[in-house]
């Protein structure tokens, strides 16, 4: 099978991650050859697919490139995804403050992992002034549009009180949500709400799911918090999760 997508087309995401499922190579080729062409959203994935050597082979340095020329193109999601690359010191420097000018219009134009990921800056004052009010707005902006991870972080914030008033009811049903939108952050701290109101058999099924989900630093960061519960059954989770965490 062949593909050809031309400037002028307008070329669905969803369209893209189809063509990779079925032929990656083939795909790929497809991809690049539309992005050299100027397909806005075809730089997009070739950035993604670089990064992740999908279809082709990995390339840190290029996928940080087309992630900027897709970001001058006006992809919101380049301008997060460059973004990551500055946080992180992807295929080049790292540089923070530019990381948060970019996370910082991925989220002006309403995209919810832009929000998401200023907020983080934004909470944990990393390349920019810390600013909780600023990180508790973000995040609420983007568990309204649905965003699992800040859903979770909402009811941290909720809980805690963070640049808000406590407000543990609301918190919790922040934590439900991201527990059944799938953010496994969200599943153990539903979890852990659900363990400390008795109801320890709901509790460790949605402790099973986050350990099936999550990466191996939330393994970690979550031992020591199950070791500390008052109920049996939820400590004997800290051994599990040390067992797949000693797998990975």
């Amino acid at each position: 099978m062949s593909y050809n997508l031309r400037r002028e087309e307008t070329v669905d995401a969803d369209q893209l991650r189809g063509m990779l499922e079925e032929s990656p190579a083939k795909a790929a080729q497809a991809i690049l050859a539309a992005a050299g062409q100027g397909v806005v959203q075809a730089q997009l994935l070739l950035g993604q697919i670089l990064l992740d050597g999908r279809g082709i082979e990995r390339d840190l340095v290029l996928a940080r490139q087309w992630f900027a020329i897709a970001a001058q193109g006006g992809s919101a999601m380049a301008h997060n995804m460059l973004g990551r690359c500055l946080e992180h010191g992807w295929g080049g420097e790292q540089d923070l403050a530019q990381a948060v000018a970019h996370y910082r219009t991925a989220a002006q134009a309403g995209l919810d992992w832009g929000l998401y990921n200023y907020a983080n800056m934004l909470g944990t004052g990393r390349g920019v002034a810390q600013d909780q009010a600023g990180a508790f707005a973000a995040y609420r902006r983007a568990a309204q549009d649905g965003h699992a991870k800040s859903m979770n972080l909402l009811g941290r914030y909720l809980e805690l009180g963070i640049a808000c008033d406590a407000d543990f009811t609301r918190a919790r049903r922040w934590y439900r949500r991201s527990a059944q939108a799938g953010d496994f952050r969200g599943q153990f701290s539903h979890a852990a709400v659900l363990a400390e109101q008795g109801e320890v058999g709901e509790a460790l099924g949605w402790l099973r799911r986050a350990l099936e989900a999550g990466n191996a630093n939330f393994l970690r960061s979550s031992i020591p918090e199950l070791e500390r519960a008052r109920d049996a059954r939820v400590r004997g989770m800290a051994e599990r999760y040390r067992e797949r965490l000693g797998a990975m």
